[in-house]
């Protein structure tokens, strides 16, 4: 494993009532929660196996018992009171701890693969910075090499202008390389786009 490359992977605590909350508005609060769940499995089957050290962030408090094997997976809690904020708080903590490139994942995109993030480590030898941007205007990835506060600070989080804002604040502190456009599973469009989500409804 290497000790200089860091996944970060922002979650929340699988929770009825508390995940997906625009999803759950169409579909009911039990099915978002069962999509939510499958969703976990899935980033956990696409990074467990990638050869890094890998921090999983809850929400909220850390469970007894959960998927996060805890062989490859470090379990902490998100600081801050905006997404934003807990992002820069584990980014800090990353670099703090000799971490060299470090890159962060939600736990909501059912079309991010294993490739998709060893790419991301990849493109962090020749460029400063990675971002892989969801077809919402916001992004399922982002890599960083050095700390970049500004990167998380004065954004409208959970809206159309995340990446345009995001991606000038990279382009300004050096090189950023885009991934494949992705989608995330907000609403209930995203799930009929689907089939296999489309099949838990």
């Amino acid at each position: 494993m290497s000790t200089k490359n860091l996944l970060i992977l922002f979650t929340r605590n699988p929770e009825l009532g508390k995940v997906k909350s625009r999803l759950a508005k169409d579909i009911g609060e039990e099915k978002a929660l069962k999509i939510y769940i499958e969703l976990l499995l899935h980033t956990k089957k696409i990074s467990e196996n990638i050869p890094v050290s890998k921090w999983v962030f809850y929400s909220e408090e850390i469970p007894k018992n959960d998927i996060w094997t805890a062989a490859n997976f470090q379990k902490k809690i998100q600081q801050g009171t905006d997404l934003g904020f807990r992002m820069k708080a584990a980014f800090q903590e990353g670099f703090a701890n000799g971490f060299e490139k470090i890159i962060v994942i939600g736990s909501d995109i059912y079309d991010l693969q294993q490739q998709h993030i060893e790419q991301a480590f990849e493109k962090l030898n020749d460029y400063t910075s990675v971002l892989g941007p969801s077809e919402d205007g916001g992004y399922y990835l982002l890599g960083l090499k050095s700390m970049i506060p500004e990167v998380f600070e004065n954004k409208n989080w959970g809206t159309e202008t995340v990446l345009s804002a995001t991606s000038k604040d990279l382009k300004n502190n050096g090189s950023l390389y885009y991934l494949e456009e992705l989608n995330d599973i907000d609403v209930i469009s995203d799930i009929k786009s689907d089939s296999w989500l489309n099949n838990l409804l």
